[in-house]
């Protein structure tokens, strides 16, 4: 397995752009099973989980053409409303086929996408939200079998009763085309869905409330071809800011604003780290040791994203002072603990909490990875640690940060990607 050789003091001085949200980009390609013409989708980052995902589409019959930062996606004639287990077990976010093959074609087949590292994430809001629109669900044999009912889902009232990203893109993306007018209440509010929401509406949906907790749309017959520009991802946005800052550098993040930051542009700023909107993005800086423990408790948009959690753990573990993290949305997502206390960080769990206390120096260290946020709270500690970090298993990596070693290096850091033997 490759990994990544970091040798860490370098303060990061340049320009990142910002690619794609991986977020967004995964719900815009299942968009395309609701129309038999082209969606063209560009800023589309070169990802493993986009690939994953191509390979889903394509054996339900759909023609994918890629270009550079494109797809144009055709689900013209879909023969198969099956997706299986050796390809959604790689990446739970292929159950976003479900409402769109069931609003389109009547009839789904999705194989459970079982559990994974930082939680269980069941789908049973994504489930209650199709029988809300009638469609009958049931279970068996690993699968999950959703058929609408004669004459195609009829639209309702969806309350969910807490906030589920995944859930309400779903919900969405099969309201669009129900039979009638479809509330959603207590909807995700993150940008990433309504990215969504605006694509399906060049394509013909007619969906109001974008942004809001409440989404009303009125079903269509059937919706058509469109383009549409993929929202910067402010995960990765996020993460980079970070780097700069854990290692006192000034870097512009290009191509993105602050309003996709939520609650944790306050919590960096409250950190000391400057955010400077300009014409290209925002740049972010902060003088070396001038870090301040800040506490957080991740939720859902526009609350401190949980995305976020790992990568400002590794952020506080360089401040002054102490910060207390309290994760609330999964229930696994401290992996990264031990890996960051090798290589010196000062981190206590309680329960949901980490009490994170400020040390002076990290130290390199060989440490694994174990998720993709997790990876990148390696990677910032590692910049700013003193000596080298071999960070083990980085594939991780490569379902949500593209050219991950080319922008860090083109602001100074010295990274090197190892090839596996």
């Amino acid at each position: 397995m490759d990994r990544l050789r970091i040798a860490g003091g370098a303060a990061l001085d340049g320009e990142i752009p910002i690619g794609g949200a991986k977020n967004a980009a995964l719900p815009l390609m299942a968009a395309s099973l609701l129309t038999a013409e082209p969606l063209e989708l560009t800023n589309v980052p070169r990802l493993r989980d986009i690939a994953t995902l191509i390979r889903v589409l394509e054996q339900h019959g759909v023609e994918v053409e890629s270009g550079a930062g494109t797809l144009r996606l055709t689900a013209a004639d879909i023969p198969n409303t099956m997706a299986p287990y050796d390809l959604v077990r790689q990446m739970r976010a292929s159950v976003l086929v479900l409402g769109p093959l069931v609003a389109r074609f009547g009839n789904a087949a999705v194989s459970l996408p079982g559990g994974c590292a930082i939680g269980s994430r069941p789908i049973d809001l994504h489930l209650m939200a199709l029988e809300q629109l009638g469609a009958e669900i049931s279970l068996g044999r690993g699968y999950i079998h959703a058929e609408a009912p004669p004459g195609g889902l009829v639209g309702n009232r969806i309350i969910f009763p807490k906030v589920s990203v995944g859930a309400s893109e779903n919900a969405i993306m099969a309201a669009a085309l129900a039979r009638g007018t479809t509330a959603i209440e207590n909807a995700a509010l993150e940008p990433e869905v309504a990215d969504l929401a605006h694509c399906l509406n060049a394509m013909g949906a007619r969906i109001e409330g974008i942004g809001s907790e409440r989404l009303v749309i009125e079903g269509v017959d059937e919706l058509h071809g469109a383009q549409h520009r993929v929202v910067a991802d402010r995960i990765e946005a996020g993460t980079y800011a970070m780097a700069a800052a854990i290692t006192g550098g000034s870097v512009t993040l290009q191509n993105v604003g602050e309003d996709l930051f939520g609650a944790a542009a306050a919590a960096l700023r409250e950190a000391g780290v400057a955010l400077e909107p300009n014409g290209a993005g925002i740049r972010v800086s902060c003088a070396d040791g001038d870090l301040t423990g800040v506490d957080v408790i991740t939720d859902p948009f526009p609350g401190f994203p949980t995305d976020l959690q790992a990568q400002f753990m590794a952020l506080m573990s360089k401040a002054g002072g102490a910060s207390m993290i309290t994760e609330t949305i999964f229930e696994n997502r401290y992996m990264h603990v031990p890996e960051l206390k090798r290589m010196g960080a000062n981190v206590n769990l309680h329960g949901a909490s980490a009490m994170v206390r400020g040390v002076e120096k990290l130290y390199g260290a060989e440490v694994m990875a174990t998720d993709l946020r997790a990876s990148s709270s390696l990677v910032i500690a590692a910049l700013a640690a003193e000596g080298e970090t071999t960070i083990n298993r980085v594939y991780h990596l490569d379902r949500g940060y593209e050219r991950l070693v080319e922008k860090l290096t083109g602001c100074g850091a010295r990274v090197e990607r190892i090839a596996g033997s």
